[in-house]
């Protein structure tokens, strides 16, 4: 099996389109048509998780941050990123990240958050937006079931439920054919036009290059008619952070204990709590001040994040406790998620769990 085959099974999962502009994911370093002996799951990617990769006999690396993040001008060793990066080169070491592609994941990040708070009625904080388009096309009656499941099978259709693709019947006189296209010039010299379906369809904004192929393959003219459209709906399955449901009330200092618990956390660094019952808690993995307000509007009487800064504290004004439980903290089971998926869908090669901490936070 070649990493790129590898990369197409965790970019299904989590497609590189939705990451976020400033991130950096992908295939950092390495062929992709190289086979693999075996594949290291870790947070991050250091020199000791390459001596790790050695060690077990693994020449792919799956990261959730990328080790290369703003840019290399040189490669001579003078920090970590550069020694890791070269460890990984001469080792033929291949390294992937997945970050920020995976935060705006539905079943991401902040879902396996929730899951480790008992969380229920889980929806998408920040849902993101225009993340939704639409097709339309027309064709003739005859073929609008083939065509329409060419769609279905390439991922139209699919957001939400199958509900979405709609269909009407039109009269269409648009173009003249040649003589050995369909519809076709009669022997008399009459063009003959059929009744036409209109198809209108949604599908996530990462399938475009799919639908418009499978568009092509299956419709029957020679020149497709078709209009594709940006949605300002909001994308209910994909988006940062999360919100949920305790499936009972809790006091608020027994829930930051249970939460300190749950996550190993050195420290939880948080806002004055409000002497009130926590039932409602919103989640982001990893730096998460910019959702402060979204956490609000959404009513959550908690918000768990991590890398607050001092006046983001003074944010909570009573309405909600802020908890900063840590960045590694808050995304420590990534790696988890990312071997309970891989391992569903790949046996032929051996999936590792990274033993090494690369936590550089202690505590004391």
């Amino acid at each position: 099996m070649q990493i790129q085959e590898v990369i197409n099974i965790l970019e299904d999962f989590a497609p590189t389109a939705y990451a976020e502009d400033f991130d950096n994911v992908g295939l950092l370093s390495g062929d992709p048509t190289t086979q693999i002996k075996g594949a290291l799951i870790t947070l991050d990617t250091l020199e000791e998780v390459v001596d790790e990769a050695i060690e077990k006999n693994c020449n792919l690396i799956i990261s959730f941050h990328p080790i290369i993040f703003s840019g290399l001008k040189k490669l001579n060793g003078k920090n970590y990123v550069e020694r890791t990066i070269i460890k990984a080169i001469k080792n033929d070491i291949a390294i992937y990240a997945i970050h920020t592609a995976l935060d705006n994941q539905h079943k991401g990040v902040n879902d396996m958050i929730c899951e480790k708070l008992g969380l229920r009625n889980r929806k998408i904080l920040i849902p993101r937006k225009q993340s939704i388009k639409k097709l339309t096309t027309f064709v003739p009656n005859n073929k609008a079931d083939e065509v329409r499941k060419a769609l279905f099978n390439a991922g139209a259709g699919s957001i939400g439920n199958y509900d979405n693709c709609s269909f009407n019947l039109k009269g269409s006189g648009s173009f003249k054919p040649n003589e050995e296209a369909n519809p076709v010039i009669g022997e008399k010299g009459e063009v003959h036009f059929e009744e036409e379906t209109q198809i209108g369809l949604t599908f996530p904004a990462h399938m475009e290059g799919k639908i418009i192929n499978a568009l092509f393959s299956s419709h029957p003219y020679e020149e497709v008619a078709y209009e594709i459209t940006t949605l300002d709906n909001s994308n209910q399955h994909l988006g940062m952070g999360m919100i949920g449901e305790l499936e009972e009330e809790q006091d608020e200092a027994e829930f930051l204990q249970k939460v300190k618990q749950n996550f190993n956390s050195g420290c939880i660094r948080h806002s004055e709590l409000r002497q009130k019952p926590v039932k409602k808690v919103a989640v982001l993995g990893g730096s998460g001040s910019f959702a402060i307000e979204n956490a609000k509007r959404a009513g959550a009487d908690f918000y768990i994040t991590a890398d607050l800064k001092y006046h983001d504290f003074y944010k909570a004004e009573k309405e909600l406790v802020l908890a900063d439980i840590g960045h590694y903290e808050s995304e420590q089971y990534t790696k988890n998620l990312l071997h309970s998926y891989l391992t569903k869908k790949i046996s032929n090669f051996a999936l590792i769990l990274a033993e090494t901490n690369t936590n550089p936070i202690k505590y004391i």
